[in-house]
């Protein structure tokens, strides 16, 4: 099992974008192999900042799932300019 944060800052005025966005990204990994749960939590002093907390089987089933065609479908960070920057991504093993 792993354990994967991943963190995210928004452009003011698109966390209602970004939001509806997690909510297609849960509804894609629902179901998906290796996937056991997420959750979307928001910084409540930065409240642009996000982090989703993902739940997988090993770190191979995440990274084919952020490769898949599905997850591609949507995610449109460039094409909506909801990012403020990279996202960052870290594995928890446990």
């Amino acid at each position: 099992m792993v354990t994967i944060g991943m963190n995210y800052e928004v452009l003011e005025g698109k966390e209602p974008v970004f939001e509806r966005a997690f909510a297609q990204v849960l509804k894609a990994m629902e179901g998906g192999t290796g996937h056991s749960k997420t959750d979307l939590y928001r910084n409540v002093s930065t409240p642009r900042t996000y982090l989703i907390v993902s739940e997988w089987s090993d770190e191979a089933a995440f990274k084919s799932f952020v490769a898949s065609e599905a997850f591609a479908k949507v995610t449109n960070w460039g094409k909506e300019q909801v990012l403020a920057g990279r996202p960052r991504h870290t594995v928890y093993h446990s």
